[in-house]
């Protein structure tokens, strides 16, 4: 059994469909990117696997309970956290205050702590009592990563963590997957950045308006099957 799964996954803001019949799975210990061009439906997946936007109960389930209409603190309890695109860290608070607002909600003891998420990310340490706001774009980033870590979540949903940042800042950002990984988690990450993605991922889905058009191995998938997946065959 998938750890986490959508089933015909439909969602809507207002009248607007944004999603139209997605099925993804993650099993444990895996790395999943979502890739797809800007308005492919990408935050929309996350925001309804997270609680932030609600859908029929057996759209989403963590194993065999279906959390599809929980909210998004019930179902971060239960074990999925989000690290949200544009980070959305909380200005007033210091790095380290940021941090300790993923503890809330969740009370399990896992690998995760202050310590470690310092081990993982060294700088943060020394800037442990700046304001969040304070940091360089990558520093951000990683504070928001180790602020959905601080849960110690089974599945760590990373939205656009590259966006905005420069090439050399995005490599570092990405060496610390796999030792979330190892550390116990699965991760669906959506990215832009195909190649990005191609290089973490156990198992790529493309979407594009929508829907999935494209799952598969890396290694199983040529340039042109994601091109098409991506853009649409006629382009």
């Amino acid at each position: 059994m998938a750890l986490l799964a959508t089933h015909n996954l439909t969602a809507h803001y207002g009248d607007f469909q944004a999603l139209f019949g997605v099925d993804i799975e993650i099993n444990e210990a895996e790395t999943i990117a979502i890739i797809g061009a800007n308005g492919a439906g990408k935050t929309t997946l996350m925001r309804s696997i997270s609680g932030v936007l609600r859908n029929a109960p057996q759209m989403v389930r963590l194993e065999t309970a279906e959390i599809g209409s929980a909210p998004a603190d019930e179902i971060m309890a239960q074990g999925v956290s989000m690290v949200p695109e544009g980070r959305k860290l909380f200005p007033s608070l210091t790095v380290e205050e940021n941090l300790l607002i993923g503890t809330y909600g969740r009370k399990i003891d896992g690998h995760w702590t202050l310590e470690t998420i310092y081990d993982l990310f060294p700088i943060l340490k020394e800037r442990r009592n700046s304001p969040g706001t304070a940091l360089s774009g990558g520093q951000q980033q990683m504070v928001a990563i180790g602020r959905a870590l601080m849960s110690n979540p089974r599945v760590l949903l990373c939205d656009e963590i590259s966006l905005g940042l420069a090439p050399v800042v995005i490599k570092d950002i990405y060496k610390s997957i796999p030792k979330i990984k190892a550390a116990g988690a699965s991760l669906i990450v959506v990215e832009q950045d195909i190649g990005q993605a191609m290089a973490v991922a156990d198992r790529v889905y493309c979407m594009m308006e929508g829907r999935i058009t494209l799952s598969g191995r890396p290694d199983e998938l040529s340039r042109d099957d994601i091109h098409n997946a991506y853009f649409g065959a006629s382009h």
